[in-house]
């Protein structure tokens, strides 16, 4: 049977409060879970866009960020040392971020498994626009190449944490991404490939909108998932009764939410 899934779209939001809120829907589906009966509540996905921020996983070195604060700052960038796995990476405009909140004990326990269908995912959308994307062995994410354009280069990082098989944080897909901003770190602690785009390898432009919903009817299929999707207040105004959290939408944009 389908697994229920609901995607938010929140649009462009600030780093930290999202990472707050995905801890909030963590663990509401850890709290349904352990409930006697277990609560079977829908899975949430999370797809937004932040303002230009660099994120350290917990295992990574914080010598990959080559910007002093001061520079940082000057390039409206932030930074955080964060809980899930893998190295450095960038989250800016011009990105699709996701964050699948999903219980995978109504899955697959098999957290490498998980990995392989989110970057198979990334692959079947790549190939929608006709670009061959795959794995490079020992490094998760999506690349593309070796081609005559050049070497390996990263089109989608990916990083998650896991608890009581519900996971958090995810992947950042470079869509329209400025990959300028990647010069200034170690992307994800890999100095001998690059990192690519959408637009990069076609050459012009995508559409946004087109590729967050080609994106989600691969992620559909590879999850056997039938997903229902809210957009803006109506995404918010979801998440608040999810969490039977008064005033979500408010706490959120105060911090969060970039015109």
């Amino acid at each position: 049977m389908a697994e229920p899934v609901v995607v938010c779209h929140l649009g462009r939001v600030a780093y930290k409060p999202t990472w707050d809120l995905q801890k909030l829907l963590q663990a509401r589906l850890v709290a349904a879970k352990r409930q006697e009966p277990p609560q079977r509540i829908p899975h949430v996905f999370l797809l937004v866009e932040h303002p230009p921020v660099y994120t350290l996983g917990k295992n990574g070195r914080l010598d990959h960020l080559l910007l002093s604060e001061e520079a940082l700052r000057a390039r409206g960038a932030e930074f955080f040392h964060i809980d899930r796995g893998g190295d450095i990476t960038f989250h800016g405009p011009g990105q699709l971020v996701g964050y699948p909140i999903l219980d995978l004990d109504r899955f697959f326990t098999d957290i490498h498994r998980y990995l392989r269908e989110l970057e198979e995912t990334i692959i079947r959308t790549c190939a929608d626009y006709g670009l061959q994307a795959g794995r490079v062995a020992g490094r998760t994410g999506v690349w593309i190449g070796p081609d005559a354009r050049g070497p390996e280069r990263k089109i989608c990082a990916m990083g998650i944490r896991c608890s009581r098989w519900v996971t958090m944080h995810g992947f950042a897909f470079n869509l329209n991404t400025d990959l300028r901003f990647f010069s200034y770190i170690v992307p994800c602690g890999i100095a001998d490939r690059g990192v690519t785009s959408l637009a990069a390898e076609l050459d012009r432009p995508v559409d946004e909108a087109e590729v967050r919903g080609r994106l989600l009817r691969h992620f559909a299929e590879r999850f056997e998932a039938t997903l229902t999707v809210h957009e803006g207040d109506e995404a918010f105004a979801f998440l608040e009764d999810y969490l039977e959290k008064d005033n979500l939408a408010a706490w959120v944009k105060a911090g969060a939410v970039v015109s």
